[in-house]
């Protein structure tokens, strides 16, 4: 049975909240910014302290990871996320980890660069650090952690066991499906795609814009 999966929507960014046992597990958290209106959608569908179990975060940019720390401890929860982003929310350097030219910087996002900058920034040290093929069965999701290096080298996915995908920056769906407009490496992510395929994801469910079927996607 698929779980039930609820969209947060905040400015251009996507969270996901996916019911689990005996709770919930939250996939990124969204800008600072956004704060209040990511704990009124936690509190209208009944995720309270002690039963939001874990939060998972897809990378670290500022815009999935801004509100983390204050989820933790507003509903005394655990931050999981890969060992290769860490460094960035620890330090709040969104370059670390990063080559110092990315294969992929589309125009949009040089534009949109230019006139936003990451604002203030809770840093923080995660509680779990997960690898590739680390079951979530303990936090209540049948799902599994991918590591989905491209769009970063940290970038993890997060499979259920009816294929839906949590793949955060990897893929968009803002327009026609494709890999995102940032990746920092092309080889990475094209490899992220191919073992995607191999694994059957289906449904995906991105950091950004629409959910789509996987083979909708275009590796431009």
């Amino acid at each position: 049975m698929t779980p039930a999966i609820r969209t947060i929507r905040l400015g251009g960014v996507n969270c996901y909240l996916v019911a689990a046992v005996d709770g919930f597990v939250l996939i990124d958290s969204g800008t600072p910014e956004k704060r209040e209106a990511l704990d009124t959608e936690l509190e209208s569908a009944g995720c309270g302290p002690g039963t939001l179990r874990l939060i998972v975060l897809t990378h670290g940019d500022y815009d999935h990871a801004g509100n983390a720390a204050h989820l933790r401890d507003k509903y005394v929860t655990k931050i999981a996320m890969h060992p290769d982003d860490s460094g960035r929310v620890e330090r709040a350097d969104w370059s670390w980890n990063l080559k110092p030219k990315p294969d992929k910087f589309g125009v949009l996002f040089r534009v949109v660069a230019l006139f936003i900058r990451p604002g203030e920034f809770d840093t923080f040290e995660p509680d779990v650090l997960v690898e590739d093929q680390q079951s979530l069965r303990g936090y209540g999701l049948e799902a599994t952690v991918l590591h989905l290096p491209g769009h970063t080298k940290g970038s993890i996915g997060i499979l259920t066991a009816e294929n839906a995908l949590f793949c955060g920056d990897l893929m968009d769906g803002m327009g026609r499906p494709s890999l995102e407009f940032f990746i920092d490496d092309m080889v990475a992510a094209t490899a992220s795609l191919r073992r995607l395929r191999s694994l059957g994801a289906d449904r995906i469910y991105p950091g950004h814009g629409k959910p789509f079927q996987f083979n909708r996607i275009t590796e431009s």
